[in-house]
Parts: structure tokens; C-alpha cells; sequence
């Protein structure tokens, strides 16, 4: 079974990636604009004083627009650093995205000397990436479980997934150490993965 499962779960992986491969730059552009522009609208986004993002990376949901756009505007930033050695993320607030470059897995995030450490319960609002959702908002991420191991601490943020449309199936074989968000927003809709369990 947990074979089986495994199998679905890199299948449904393999075919969102190629999926989200093959968009264009245009399609891309409009897909995170109304995306962005739903999350701007949100109550939860409004009230939400300190937020962590993940920064994105080649196709997906980008979050680059909306970082610089809450540094700007007096919220307070928190992005995600591997640590290789411990195998999780670190948590640091982000004060200026020059403070960014390219580490782990060609990702951006902070250099070693700004990494200002902070606990994931002092969070209010977290934007989580992943390569699949479901509408009970479980995951399918890269496989290397580093958000299921970092959603386990306990906190009080709601967490929310970006995704595609496409990105979104009706189910995903689901294990005990997954943790599901508690929404996600799409570039036609807001889930309450909550309301739907």
C-alpha cells in the first residue's frame, strides 16, 4: 500500500511539473497576478503583521512581488534558509530582499550574516509552496519533507497554500506525518480546506 501510494504521489508530482513547464511567460504572469491580487483583498493578508513566504523558484506560484510589497509596506517578513546539516528550515526575518542570494537547491534566501532566527509561534500568516493540493488542503511538495517538518511545530498561523488551478485534485493519498494547510488560494478561488473535512 505504502508503495502504491508513493507511486500515485510521483506520478501526480511528474505530471503537474510538466504542466507547469509548459506554460508560457505570459500565462505565468497573468496566473500570479490574480493570484497576488486575491491575497491583497484578504482579511487574513490585511491583518497579518508578521508573514512567512517561501521565495519562489523557477514555475511556481511566485512570491516575489508580494514580499517586496509587504517590506514596504511595515510588515514583517519571515523567509525560510535550509539547514542542510539538520535537514529543516530555518526561519529568518527578511529586512531588505538585497539581503537574499542563492542557496539550497538554487533558492533564495538569506545570507548568513542577516539571519536574524525566529520562532515559527510568533508567526500570524504563512504562504507554504507545494507541486500538488488537494481541497483537504494535503500536499504533495518536492519530496524532501521539509515543510511537513516544519508545520509539525506547534504554531498559531494559519498556513496557505499557493497553487495553479491545475495544481488542484480532488485527492491525494494522504500519511501520518502529512500536514495539510488550512487554505489555498488559486488564481479563481480561496479553498477552506477546514470547511471541507
Amino acid at each position: 500500500m505504502f508503495f502504491m501510494e508513493n507511486n500515485i504521489k510521483e506520478k501526480l508530482r511528474n505530471d503537474i511539473f510538466q504542466i507547469r513547464k509548459s506554460l508560457s511567460d505570459s500565462e505565468l504572469i497573468d496566473k500570479n497576478n490574480k493570484i497576488k491580487d486575491i491575497i491583497y483583498k484578504m482579511d487574513l493578508f490585511k491583518q497579518a503583521s508578521i508573514i512567512l513566504f517561501y521565495v519562489s523558484y523557477r514555475s511556481e506560484v511566485n512570491t516575489h512581488d508580494m514580499i517586496k510589497h509587504c517590506l514596504s509596506n511595515g510588515k514583517k517578513i519571515i523567509v525560510p534558509k535550509v539547514d542542510l546539516k539538520k535537514n529543516k528550515l530555518l526561519l529568518s526575518e527578511l529586512s531588505s530582499w538585497n539581503h537574499l542570494e542563492y542557496g539550497a537547491y538554487d533558492i533564495l534566501e538569506p545570507k548568513l550574516e542577516y539571519i536574524k532566527e525566529v520562532s515559527i509561534d510568533s508567526i500570524d500568516l504563512m504562504f507554504i509552496p507545494g507541486v500538488v493540493f488537494d481541497i483537504f488542503g494535503n500536499r504533495i511538495g518536492h519530496g524532501k519533507g521539509y515543510y511537513d517538518r516544519l508545520l509539525r511545530n506547534p504554531h498559531q498561523a494559519i498556513s496557505i497554500g499557493l497553487a495553479f488551478e491545475f495544481q488542484i485534485v480532488e485527492n491525494i493519498p494522504a500519511e501520518s506525518h502529512d500536514i495539510k494547510v488550512d487554505k489555498i488560494v488559486t488564481e479563481n478561488r480561496i479553498l477552506n480546506c477546514k470547511k471541507i473535512m
